[in-house]
């Protein structure tokens, strides 16, 4: 088992009528709601939080890209992880992940990245996403284009890390005379790649296709098992190779006290933050027209009505990992084991907690859970 702590650097202060006021916390949002001074103090704690992660020995960190709203102030993930690299020592730094189809210039990922990969000493574990939907409203974008030039970007960055430039690109989104990558990444052929994902039948199959590790964020156990199902039929049936739990992986909310009632009481206020606030996130601007093919739109009409129903997007795949040192812990072999994946992605910050409650659960979680959590 490989463990991530996964983090989103959320806005603790949405207006609790966001919805009404607003529609959203995301793109429309207005920045007047932000303040400064407290962005520097939480990013201080959340930068705080993660290197304690490094320092009680979980195998990676992970940052993220989102652009324009309060769900996660991290536009650069790449910042970010610059941030961390002087302050950790083992752990991998998981960007997860650099929007590629977002970019009108794919080659600064693969230098920005090949510079952390050197910074690092070869500790970048390397994200490739295609950005929600929201992204592209605020970034001004076609999505219909979104997903072909996803999918040229990632050549190219990859070809830029690992052939001797300079060469000529002369592709469908992005035209180059020299690609010319300096530096080169220490890691060879290129840092690892992974693929986050809400599980579309395309991303599946090319995922699987290149042999990249799946990362899933709030997907129920069901469906979690059902895209892990496909990529390793696409693995097996066109690829030719068995998918072993090393390729996948879902984020999980943690929080553990010793009573277990109390876990939950004081996780609650912070996940319906989450829930009603920080996933604001209305369908249009979530999926805007030629993001999805209609059959992919149809299927997210349905699991946007199975959210709503439930009261918004689960934070835990399967048992909930809410509760004592023990609970938690057999909670966590138990649900890595029902859906065959290798590494857990735990988010212990959500929505709008406060610094000290992370910090004692994260405390509590290493010293009670992770030394009994299988390992490697």
């Amino acid at each position: 088992m490989q463990l991530y702590a996964f983090h989103l650097m959320p806005w603790p202060n949405i207006d609790p009528d966001v919805r009404e006021k607003y529609g959203s916390s995301w793109v429309v949002y207005p920045n007047s709601e932000y303040d400064p001074e407290l962005g520097h103090q939480l990013y201080g704690e959340y930068l705080d939080q993660l290197v304690f992660a490094d320092e009680v020995g979980f195998d990676a960190i992970c940052v993220n890209e989102h652009h324009q709203n309060a769900y996660g102030l991290m536009p650069s993930p790449n910042i970010m992880a610059a941030a961390l690299i002087s302050r950790t020592r083992q752990a991998k730094l998981a960007i997860l992940g650099n929007g590629i189809a977002l970019r009108r210039n794919p080659l600064r990922v693969a230098e920005e990245v090949a510079m952390l990969d050197v910074l690092s000493g070869g500790r970048v574990i390397s994200g490739f996403v295609r950005g929600i939907g929201a992204e592209y409203h605020s970034l001004n974008l076609d999505p219909s284009r979104s997903r072909s030039s996803f999918f040229e970007a990632h050549d190219l960055i990859v070809k830029a890390w690992t052939t001797p430039g300079p060469f000529p690109w002369d592709g469908d989104h992005f035209q180059y005379r020299y690609v010319n990558v300096w530096p080169r990444p220490l890691t060879q052929p290129h840092p690892p790649i992974f693929v986050p994902s809400q599980g579309s039948e395309e991303t599946l199959e090319w995922a699987a296709e290149h042999h990249y590790p799946l990362a899933c964020t709030f997907v129920p156990m069901e469906r979690l098992k059902q895209f892990y199902d496909t990529y390793r039929r696409y693995a097996s049936e066109q690829f030719g190779y068995e998918a072993g739990p090393e390729q996948f992986g879902f984020t999980s909310l943690v929080h553990v006290h010793e009573d277990p009632r109390q876990a939950e009481a004081e996780i609650e206020p912070h996940m319906r933050y989450f829930r009603e606030r920080s996933f604001a996130l209305p369908l249009p601007i979530f999926f805007p027209p030629g993001y999805t093919t209609p059959t992919a739109f149809s299927r997210r009409l349905e699991i946007s009505r199975q959210l709503a129903a439930s009261g918004g997007p689960t934070l835990s795949a399967g048992a909930p990992l809410i509760g004592t040192p023990e609970q938690v812990g057999e909670r966590i072999v138990a649900n890595m084991a029902e859906c065959g994946a290798g590494i857990l992605m735990a988010q212990f910050q959500v929505g709008d907690m406060p610094h000290a409650k992370v910090m004692r659960s994260m405390e509590l979680f290493a010293d009670k859970v992770l030394p009994h959590l299988p390992r490697g």
